[in-house]
């Protein structure tokens, strides 16, 4: 690595570390030299201008850097997130569409309401009954709820099965370890708190009910072969054999977190593939804990499309003029979720730091679906896979694959 190099990276580094100063929680999770970190609190406070500034100065150095393309395209991304984040500290009125796509390179349109009445349909016959299909769908949920008092031990023994997987088909370092502790009063149902050296902190949101169908897909999403998972083999590969010091800090708003969100939430599919319903059944099962595994992967393919309908909710409210009741009664058509439920979403979407984040999860799963089914016939999902784990991937990358292959 050359010198330059490496002060572009570190520059970079106390850039992100800055942005924490005026919002708490920009740092996802950072992993370098605690003393850089001393010296950034040690500062004065910066300015957003000042924050916009040093963001539009980088940019300018990594494309005259001469880096390996894989890391300037990597930095440009993120430094992009950064200038838009830092005009919107200062004032500036982003829209919501512009803000996603600085943030995430993708452009974000609303989703097909015809789509999300054919999943609608599929629904009304997987789950007959007396009742509009609502109340079928939230019956169906509330008999698959995991009893808050049993929620710990489940969640303890999908981690245990889902990491024997992922260390036979990915690998993980011998001493990498997950601690789980259930909180309140947050505007996600779980959340990775990555620390470093190989450990993570996950801490799932007992103020929403879990269904014991939906618990696989969160410890995959938060562990393995999620958040944690790659956060390790990053911290092995991209930091500690490769040197690349700007894969340290972890920022909100900035392409990585789509790439992050969207391999998480193929945790699934990537660990254990089609059948994953009866496998959870089995291993809740042997705690007592009962659901029809087979049922619970038939519903969640059909009600698939209505994921996007969180992302119309926050365009209408963000960018068409649409108020919360108005948006609240859309989440609940369309999403067939409770008032509550609702509430709670537009919570998330009204949230000044994660406003944009929930476009992640929507863009991140649907680019990295389409690009882990373009893979070669001969090649496994694992092969595949394993590269989002470990290298620096951004969307536009993906995107590019996808329009090449």
């Amino acid at each position: 690595m050359t010198a330059a190099a490496l002060d572009l990276a570190l520059e970079y580094v106390r850039l992100g570390l800055r942005f924490d100063r005026l919002e708490a929680g920009f740092v996802d999770a950072y992993t370098g030299d605690p003393r850089i970190r001393a010296q950034v609190q040690d500062e004065p406070a910066p300015t957003p201008q000042q924050l916009r500034d040093r963001a539009r100065e980088l940019l300018r150095e990594v494309d005259a850097s001469g880096l390996p393309e894989d890391r300037a395209e990597f930095l440009r991304g993120q430094l992009t997130g950064l200038e838009c984040s830092a005009r919107k500290m200062s004032g500036e009125p982003v829209g919501f569409v512009e803000e996603v796509g600085s943030y995430f390179e993708v452009d974000v349109e609303l989703g097909d309401e015809a789509a999300y009445a054919a999943a609608h349909a599929e629904l009304d016959t997987l789950l007959p009954g007396e009742g509009a299909l609502a109340e079928r769908y939230a019956a169906h949920r509330r008999r698959e709820e995991c009893p808050p008092e049993r929620l710990e031990a489940a969640v303890h023994a999908l981690s245990s099965a889902l990491r024997d997987l992922v260390r036979g088909q990915y690998g993980l370092p011998e001493v990498e370890t997950v601690r789980y502790e259930v909180v309140t009063d947050k505007p996600w149902s779980g959340f990775n708190y990555y620390e470093g050296a190989f450990r993570s902190r996950v801490a799932i949101n007992a103020d929403l009910p879990h269904r014991l169908s939906q618990l696989p897909h969160l410890v995959a999403h938060e562990s393995y072969p999620g958040h944690h998972t790659e956060h390790c083999r990053k911290e092995s590969g991209l930091v500690e054999r490769a040197g690349r010091i700007e894969h340290t800090v972890f920022l909100v708003n900035t392409p990585e977190c789509l790439m992050a969100e969207g391999l998480a939430d193929l945790g699934v599919q990537a660990a254990i593939g089609p059948g994953w319903g009866p496998w959870a059944a089995e291993i809740l099962g042997d705690l007592g804990l009962r659901f029809d595994g087979y049922l619970a992967e038939r519903v969640a393919a059909a009600a698939g499309p209505l994921n996007r309908v969180r992302q119309d909710a926050a365009v209408l409210l963000h960018d068409r003029g649409a108020d919360a009741d108005e948006v609240s009664a859309f989440l609940q058509r369309w999403s067939l979720v409770s008032p509550e439920r609702a509430r709670q979403q537009i919570r998330f979407l009204t949230d000044p730091l994660w406003r944009a984040y929930t476009s992640t999860y929507v863009e991140g799963f649907a680019l990295l679906s389409r690009w882990l089914d373009a893979r070669p016939d001969d090649q496994p999902v694992a092969e595949r896979f394993v590269r989002l784990l470990d290298e620096p991937l951004t969307p536009r990358r993906v995107a590019a694959e996808l329009r090449a292959a």
